[in-house]
């Protein structure tokens, strides 16, 4: 099982938002970045683990986990002209984009802020803390995870198990 952090604005798609969604899932869509695509496309599976992170917002921060729901496939919303995310340049026989469906896992007992993810000495290596990190989604190891999912008040052993 990888770990991984999942980037949104609250005022475009949040925690709640997710909670609110029909089975609580929803397609992690509109990344239009070649790394990105390429950890939805070759690395995750469903099963894995990932927190959900508000950024550009007043207080950024992690309210809880997700979990992969699916298996990369080509991103639908690159071939829609109606779409935010149209990319014209996508081909339906040579996908250029891809998503994962994410559904909600936990909510932390209480929001984790960016301002204490970076008092954390436990962390001072972690990607999403580094300056210039500006990637929608990124990898996080596993004592970073437990670490964090145990600020949040979660047990992250019985998420894994879950």
């Amino acid at each position: 099982m990888r770990l991984w952090l999942f980037k949104s604005e609250p005022d475009v798609f949040s925690f709640d938002d997710l909670k609110r969604c029909p089975k609580r899932t929803e397609p992690w869509n509109g990344v239009r970045n070649y790394q990105v695509r390429n950890f939805m496309r070759d690395d995750m599976l469903p099963g894995d683990l990932g927190f959900f992170y508000h950024s550009s917002c007043p207080e950024p921060g992690v309210p809880g986990v997700v979990r992969v729901a699916s298996e990369g496939r080509p991103d639908p919303t690159a071939l829609d002209p109606r779409s935010e995310y149209f990319d014209p340049k996508s081909d339906p026989g040579q996908p250029r984009w891809y998503l994962v469906d994410v559904e909600w896992a936990t909510d932390f007992k209480r929001f984790v802020p960016l301002s204490e993810l970076r008092d954390q000495a436990e962390l001072a290596d972690m990607l999403i803390l580094r300056r210039g990190n500006r990637l929608s989604i990124t990898p996080v190891e596993p004592e970073h995870f437990d670490f964090i999912c145990r600020l949040g008040g979660v047990d992250p052993k019985k998420l894994r198990r879950g």
